[in-house]
């Protein structure tokens, strides 16, 4: 059996991680079902205690994986008969460049719209933990890193800016089809979109039309997901 630990809210169908995301899509591409286990923010300690603090972790056949770029290697290595998920060399290379970037470029403006919604969507523990732990390391109270959506909105469009200049050359970010170099920043703008409630970008925008294509991928698995009330 092949079990994802997937990050969830209060509401066990709400699955909002970035990182979770790019898991997800990658088994899809492969094709490989899986049983995705919500997971709770302090549920992941007991998922391998001493051992795991994020998600997430792939069980494959008993095979534990964790981080969502070793799932992908890991994926790629063991099912290769599958669709690929890095076409060269060249295209690994370019998904650990869109790795970092996408954190550096884009998961401050994201989180800067969204986490005081993250906190609300959380059960009573989970709220506990995310207040305490986010405002240390933001150094402010969460209401005060969400206090400018518009400046947050304008900044990730503006970050956007070499995804939607690549999009002028081609239809996917790995070429002539979507690689996991697609899923990366799909899994950052999934995570906005899940709690936030929608892409904010408008709809002629080259970015919109990717994620939206995106969206289909995969029989509408990232279509079908839910959304923050």
């Amino acid at each position: 059996m092949r079990r994802l630990y997937d990050l969830c809210g209060r509401d066990e169908e709400l699955r909002f991680s970035p990182y979770c995301w790019r898991a997800k899509m990658a088994l899809a591409h492969k094709g490989l079902d899986v049983e995705t286990v919500p997971t709770p923010f302090l549920g992941v300690a007991a998922i391998e205690p001493n051992v795991v603090r994020t998600v997430p972790v792939l069980d494959d056949h008993g095979v534990r994986v964790r981080d969502s770029f070793d799932i992908a290697l890991h994926l790629e290595h063991a099912y290769p008969d599958r669709p690929r998920l890095f076409s060269t060399d060249g295209g690994l290379a370019a998904a650990r460049f869109m790795e970092s970037w996408a954190f550096a470029a884009l998961h401050g403006p994201v989180m800067r719209l969204i986490i005081v919604d993250i906190h609300d969507q959380l059960d009573d523990p989970d709220q506990a933990y995310f207040r305490k732990s986010r405002e240390a390391r933001l150094g402010k109270t969460l209401e005060e890193a969400q206090a400018d959506a518009g400046a947050a909105i304008e900044e990730l469009s503006q970050a956007l800016a070499p995804i939607r200049r690549t999009l002028e050359y081609h239809h996917w970010l790995g070429g002539a089809e979507p690689l996991y170099v697609d899923f990366i920043p799909f899994g950052t703008l999934m995570w906005l979109t899940v709690i936030h409630g929608h892409l904010p970008l408008p709809p002629e925008d080259p970015v919109a039309s990717w994620f939206s294509r995106c969206l289909d991928l995969n029989g509408g698995l990232a279509r079908r997901a839910k959304v923050a009330a």
